[in-house]
Parts: structure tokens; C-alpha cells; sequence
């Protein structure tokens, strides 16, 4: 039985369908991909994230953005959408439309079920090739969970892991501390 073959999209396409569309969408190898509704949990710990870099950054040449910015990787086959990303310096976009981030200092992803495996893997493998990206935090919904990647010389990168309401979380590319308990502030975790 012979089987319809996936319609496969240019970047050039992508975009423009995107920019058009009344929801989000990422794309990865020529397909495009509908991005679900976030739950409330998400979208609470989405939000504690960007204010808590926010009213760190105020006084320094960086610039938090909101899940609404695409993280452009069309070189490497990808454009996504991370919960939060931050550019120290000046922001670099593909192009005119300032919708499609270069160059991302930090992304931070807040894990739901459904993309969990996908944002540790094949996603940090291609945000990995960018060169201005220095740290990555990948954020549990349920309970408090928290992975933090920085980047080391040799493109090595080192992973710390925080369960702990207490603890704090320094990311040494901004210079800042965030408390886990701020990333967790007014959500309902499950009991470890």
C-alpha cells in the first residue's frame, strides 16, 4: 500500500505561513508542527521565570524575551519557540520582521509531557550550535525540578539539578541568582 509522502516546507515558506497564522507553529526538517495551548501550571512558571530575569536585568544591556520570539535556526533545519530566551548586548533577527532571534544568550524551556524528551534532546542539540548560546534551563512543571546547563570550555556543557524550594540558581552569563522558589512562586506542586 502506498503511503502519501509528508508535504516538506522551505524555511522561506515556514515563515511565511507563520506570520500569517492565528496560532504557533515550529518547524523542524521541512515540517511544521502546531504548537499545543500551554496548561496554567506552564504558563505561571513561564511568567515567574521572565519576570524574575526582568527585574534582574534592569540595570544591565540585556533584554528578556517572551515565548512570542522564534529562536531562528534555519541553518541547522529548525526554528522554535522557547518559553523565555535572553540577549545581552544588541538583538540580532534574520531579518526586517525582528520576529526571529539569532542570537540567544540563555533559553529557558518549562517541560510538559508531550515535549519533555524533544526540548532535552533534539532541540538542545540544535540550539547547542549556536554560538552566543551560554545556558540553558529546562523547568518541571509538577514539582520543582529544575536543570541548568552552562556551557564550559571545549563545548563541553555542565549540568546542575535543583529540587529544593531553598535552593538558588546563579547563571553566570548574566551574572544573576534566581531562587528555585521564585521559578515555583504561587504554583501548586505535587508532593515528592
Amino acid at each position: 500500500m502506498a503511503t502519501n509522502p509528508k508535504k516538506l516546507f522551505s524555511p522561506e515558506e515556514y515563515l511565511e505561513l507563520e506570520r500569517q497564522a492565528d496560532y504557533k507553529s515550529e518547524y523542524l526538517d521541512g515540517e511544521i508542527f502546531a504548537m499545543a495551548g500551554a496548561s496554567e501550571p506552564h504558563i505561571l512558571i513561564e511568567s515567574n521565570v521572565i519576570r524574575e530575569l526582568g527585574n534582574q536585568l534592569l540595570d544591565k544591556p540585556c533584554q528578556v524575551y517572551t515565548s512570542n520570539i522564534k529562536i531562528d535556526l534555519s541553518r541547522y533545519g529548525m526554528y522554535s519557540y522557547p518559553d523565555a530566551a535572553v540577549v545581552c548586548g544588541e538583538p540580532v533577527f534574520h531579518d526586517k520582521h525582528k520576529d526571529n532571534l539569532i542570537n540567544p544568550l540563555v533559553i529557558v524551556e518549562v517541560l510538559s509531557d508531550s515535549t519533555r524528551n524533544y526540548d532535552r534532546g533534539e532541540k538542545f542539540f540544535r540550539y547547542r550550535k549556536l554560538k552566543t548560546f551560554k545556558e540553558y534551563l529546562l523547568i518541571a512543571q509538577h514539582t520543582p525540578h529544575v536543570e541548568h546547563f552552562v556551557k564550559q570550555e571545549n563545548n563541553r556543557w555542565l549540568l546542575t539539578e535543583y529540587d529544593n524550594l531553598l535552593d538558588n540558581i546563579y547563571l553566570p552569563s548574566l551574572d544573576i541568582t534566581i531562587g528555585v522558589s521564585s521559578i515555583y512562586r504561587k504554583a501548586k506542586l505535587n508532593k515528592a
